[in-house]
């Protein structure tokens, strides 16, 4: 039996959700909610404040970029930038817990 995860994983190297750049949106999330949190933001805003950063970013590396011309096709292009927004939230979400 193959291992879930691996194949988590395999599937999300195939579709472009994982990256070179998915760490630094990682890192991004966890180094805006840190300064959201030391300017005393309720939890709910820490979140919300870097899920906000985070669309306003991938609208200007759409702008940028492009989608087809950088991912292939929109469907990578859209599975790249969904990951990139759970992953930076997620992180602010789990440091706010």
């Amino acid at each position: 039996m193959k291992n879930p995860l691996a194949t988590l994983v395999s599937w999300q190297y195939r579709t472009g959700q994982l990256d070179g750049w998915t760490a630094y949106h990682l890192a991004a999330g966890a180094f805006l909610a840190k300064i959201f949190m030391s300017l005393n933001w309720s939890d709910f805003w820490v979140v919300m404040g870097v899920f906000i950063i985070g669309v306003a970013w991938e609208i200007f590396e759409w702008f940028v970029e492009g989608d087809e011309e950088t991912y292939g096709t929109k469907k990578a292009w859209a599975y790249n930038t969904a990951s990139d927004l759970i992953v930076e939230t997620a992180i602010a979400w789990w440091m706010v817990l």
